[in-house]
């Protein structure tokens, strides 16, 4: 009788475990200058060919901290017995492909792409499989930055092309594209401007506004010596996408915002930063209401500055019609160590690092309307690591806060206090420990692995 219990228990156990889905990866979690979701934000490993270090983009929960790109990134090659979180200590990997590249190598949605995103790889298959390969280009006609964009449920597009995913990429040549994630053909393009160079691709709010940046303007040598100031720091362009429409190319100027170090847009916020730590966030709806010169739309005529032309098409492209002539409403500022902001959680709080270096490492949590700090709201983490640890709202708008160290990840959440609805508290929900191997058993710089443990499929780049 015994037997036979244990014999259906057996049964039942072999039952659960066929149900499971074999076809899981292992995603580790990226910091939040890194982070991909919901924003889709191509995953970038600066290489040979890059042009440097580049500003990181607006971040799903507002964050706003500029960051520097990894130009070396060391990575642990799994062998015989390796193991990883959630697997057992059994498990093993085998280097099914290997590649490497001198440009930039990036990864989103089972698709890695090579050659400043000129060739696309799919790696959904037990082996990854070429999907496309765009035709030679110059150097200065290159992609520089991309973002993927997918069909929103439940709208109605005028072209079945529009139902399938598009790689939005900002060629070097000022030149915004839209490719088919397939197929690689150009779908749309629109010239930009001539009299700006621009650099970088973010969402505004994510997969319906983009927001492209310029290069900032750096006064020369020789203008300096004269005593001409460059006033003029960036300029920033804002679409709404699929149909690509224009909102408008705004000027970001010192004499306006004063001694400013960067701008960017999130979540339909301007937000400047100055060297002091300090940063400020505007409506960028007031400041198109207000100071838009002139509506644009793409394809039509258009004089400007006595020059006639087509908007979005070379050599005319796109004039900058938003000029900020006086200093917009102030919605929030606050000081932070190296601009690091982010803003989340219900209702609404922020995270700053208070604004010394001493303090680096600490985190504040802040409510957003009257900057108190919320009970438990100073975080800190001991970490014996080269890798400081980083923290960010979840971007799934639970209201919960993730914070990363080097072997372990604290999951908290923000909640009432009894008895006082006013104020607000941070607790621990759960923690998740990482067992790290401490040796790497190789370093490679722009390489990119694809391992393989019967129908898993695992990723590595570095």
């Amino acid at each position: 009788m015994t037997n036979r219990k244990a014999d259906t228990q057996t049964k039942r156990d072999q039952e659960v475990a066929a149900q499971r889905p074999q076809d899981s990866r292992l995603t580790p979690l990226a910091p939040a200058e890194k982070r991909t979701s919901p924003r889709h934000r191509l995953c970038r490993t600066q290489g040979a060919g890059s042009d440097g270090a580049r500003p990181h983009a607006p971040r799903p929960d507002g964050n706003c901290s500029p960051g520097r790109s990894q130009r070396a990134l060391e990575t642990t090659f799994p062998g015989e017995g390796a193991t990883t979180a959630g697997h057992e200590e059994s498990t093993k990997f085998k280097n099914v492909w290997t590649t490497h590249s001198k440009s930039p190598i990036a990864y989103e949605r089972g698709r890695i792409y090579f050659d400043n995103y000129r060739c696309c790889v799919s790696s959904v298959a037990s082996e990854p499989r070429k999907l496309y390969e765009m035709p030679k280009c110059p150097k200065s006609e290159k992609i520089e930055d991309a973002l993927l964009w997918e069909c929103p449920v439940g709208d109605i597009l005028s072209s079945p092309l529009d139902y399938k995913s598009s790689l939005i990429a900002l060629t070097a040549h000022n030149w915004l594209l839209r490719i088919s994630a397939t197929t690689g053909k150009i779908l749309e393009k629109i010239y930009l401007a001539s009299y700006c160079k621009f650099r970088y691709l973010s969402w505004d709010t994510p997969q319906e506004v983009i927001t492209i940046k310029s290069a900032q303007n750096k006064c020369s040598v020789l203008a300096r010596q004269a005593g001409i100031q460059q006033t003029v720091l960036l300029y920033l362009a804002v679409f709404r996408v699929l149909p690509f429409s224009l909102v408008g190319i705004v000027e970001i100027n010192k004499r306006i915002f004063g001694n400013i170090t960067d701008a960017t847009l999130s979540h339909g916020i301007l937000i400047v930063m100055y060297s002091s730590g300090l940063v400020r966030l505007y409506s960028f709806q007031a400041i198109t209401e207000q100071f838009m010169q002139q509506k644009l739309d793409l394809g039509c005529a258009c004089r400007w500055g006595g020059t006639a032309g087509t908007v979005g098409e070379a050599p005319f492209g796109i004039p900058c019609n938003i000029k900020i002539t006086d200093s917009p409403p102030l919605l929030f500022e606050v000081s932070s160590l190296e601009n690091a902001f982010q803003i989340g959680g219900h209702p609404w709080h922020y995270i700053i690092t208070p604004n010394k270096k001493k303090q680096k490492g600490v985190f504040h949590i802040c409510a957003l309307k009257d900057n108190s700090l919320a009970k438990n709201g100073i975080q800190e983490m001991d970490c014996c690591s080269l890798e400081s640890d980083w923290i960010y709202f979840h971007p799934d708008a639970s209201g919960r806060i993730i914070h990363v160290g080097p072997n372990q990840i604290k999951i908290l959440k923000l909640s009432e206090i009894e008895n006082n609805s006013s104020q607000h508290q941070i607790s621990e929900d759960f923690v998740i420990l990482a067992n790290r191997e401490n040796k790497v058993k190789r370093k490679l710089n722009h390489c990119y692995s694809f391992w393989t443990c019967g129908k898993k499929k695992f990723y590595s780049s570095g």
